[in-house]
């Protein structure tokens, strides 16, 4: 009597958790496929469905930026905020820039210069200059950042900093502090230099802590030269005794107000890793005067509150386009809106351009996006696939003028898991520049076509097919 009492009451229990577990999956998860898949995660495996959800089916993420940032002192004014998104506003572009400061809430500013450099050839020597004349302060966010090859010289650099008195912090992802051997983080912390890991996971094993990853590349110096881009500081960009690459890649040096973008962005993401706040003294709180022509904006993507900017940016670039569009990507595996938003542009007589490798440096996101091209390529728009080293290059041109640059990648793993800084620019010269790169680096790819897609072995579409089921974990 006691044994069957137990166990219709641990019935019971087991069945009320799964009721509030499958509420929360139907009031909190954004996709229909998503809730409907912890949905039966929770009720064809019990007790462990309701468990997986707990560990791993929460953003806990977003609620504790929510809550650090809610108490976090605002940075001291150094720029007038004077928002110039309504000086587009009888320009064809003039949707788009109220679109993302809706989707932002941050001013479009004036009177800034990015410069594109191209390869860690042009993109390390300055930045490690950048560092050599530093004053006050060095700011450092990155994916990657070994120790040996070219993160030698960087490691020099800031131990250099360090000894004529300047302040400096170091953020490195976490998943390349644990799982890379040639990380450079015991190295700087050994050393003295303040250098923290972002987002390290409170169990171990915790499966999600692949996900909600630091991908943002920044580098601020003094408070007023940036740098950011795709370059993590990794051996296959270059080295100078070693000039081939196995990677290419585009980096920017950002000069003007929009430096305080990154300057907040950074601020945020020290703050939420130590509970540091870096303020004026660290900054300094000289004005950030203009230097330039372009219009431009800070884009702080991520999983946490600041979810799905990206993929309205995109959006509303690819719906604003009416003569060409360029997309320069590593990893292309769009989702539906972006394939339809892509296919629309096409159809009505947009020349829509789609960069990315030949040979990518992870086969199952190469897989995974071929099984979408001929959703594209039917309706007009053309792909090209570039040989020879990696090209891990981002960016999207829109009819001549307007520029988005950044870590962002054209996959899920960007738009939803990782924390992203992009710029969108407004600026013909610039927009121009990478749009003759562009045009160099197609001239080396191959026109992807219908008919090639179709002729491949029946295996390969499998697998490619195969491969496109994982595309929202990818």
């Amino acid at each position: 009597m006691d044994a069957t009492w137990f166990e219709w009451a641990a019935l019971m229990l087991t069945a009320a958790i799964s009721v509030i577990v499958s509420g929360h999956a139907l009031l909190y998860k954004r996709e229909a496929r998503s809730a409907l898949l912890w949905l039966l995660v929770v009720w064809f495996l019990p007790v462990i469905g309701v468990l997986l959800y707990l560990l791993i089916g929460i953003n806990r993420l977003q609620r504790r930026a929510q809550r650090l940032r809610s108490t976090a002192l605002p940075l001291p004014a150094r720029v007038a905020d004077q928002d110039h998104t309504d000086t587009l506003a009888d320009d064809a572009l003039g949707g788009l820039a109220r679109l993302v400061r809706q989707a932002t809430g941050r001013p479009l500013l004036a009177g800034n210069h990015i410069e594109p450099l191209v390869n860690g050839e042009q993109a390390y020597p300055a930045m490690l200059d950048a560092i050599a004349q530093a004053e006050r302060s060095i700011a450092l966010a990155t994916y990657i950042f070994d120790r040996e090859g070219i993160g030698e010289l960087f490691v020099e650099a800031l131990l250099a900093a360090q000894k004529r008195g300047v302040a400096i912090r170091v953020l490195i992802d976490d998943v390349y502090v644990r799982l890379v051997r040639g990380s450079a983080f015991k190295f700087l912390k050994a050393a003295g230099l303040p250098v923290a890991s972002f987002n390290p996971p409170v169990i171990p094993a915790r499966l999600h802590a692949a996900n909600l990853r630091n991908h943002r590349k920044l580098l601020i110096v003094d408070g007023r030269l940036g740098f950011t881009g795709g370059m993590n500081i990794h051996r296959p960009y270059w080295r100078p005794d070693h000039p081939t690459a196995a990677f290419r890649e585009l980096h920017f040096r950002v000069r003007g107000p929009v430096v305080r973008h990154m300057v907040e962005t950074f601020t945020d993401d020290w703050y939420f890793t130590v509970n540091e706040r870096l303020d004026a003294a660290f900054w300094g709180s000289a004005p950030l005067e203009p230097v330039g022509q372009a219009l431009a904006r800070g884009i702080e993507a991520g999983p946490d509150e600041t979810l799905e900017r990206l993929r309205w940016v995109f959006l509303g670039a690819l719906n604003a386009a009416r003569q060409r569009i360029a997309v320069w990507t590593p990893y292309f595996v769009p989702d539906q809106s972006l394939l339809a938003a892509l296919s629309a542009a096409a159809l009505r007589g947009v020349e829509v351009d789609i960069l990315t490798p030949v040979e990518n440096n992870h086969p199952l996101v190469q897989w995974a996006g071929r099984a979408h091209y001929w959703q594209v390529l039917e309706h007009g728009a053309r792909i090209w696939e570039r040989p020879g080293p990696f090209d891990h290059s981002k960016l999207m041109v829109v009819d001549g003028r307007w520029v988005c640059i950044g870590s962002a990648n054209w996959d899920p793993r960007s738009l939803r898991l990782n924390f992203e800084f992009n710029l969108e620019v407004y600026d013909a010269g610039l927009a121009q520049q990478l749009e003759v790169l562009f045009r160099d680096a197609r001239r080396e790819a191959l026109l992807v076509t219908a008919e090639q897609l179709r002729a491949r072995p029946l295996p390969v579409r499998l697998r490619d097919g195969a491969a496109r089921l994982f595309s929202p974990m990818l």
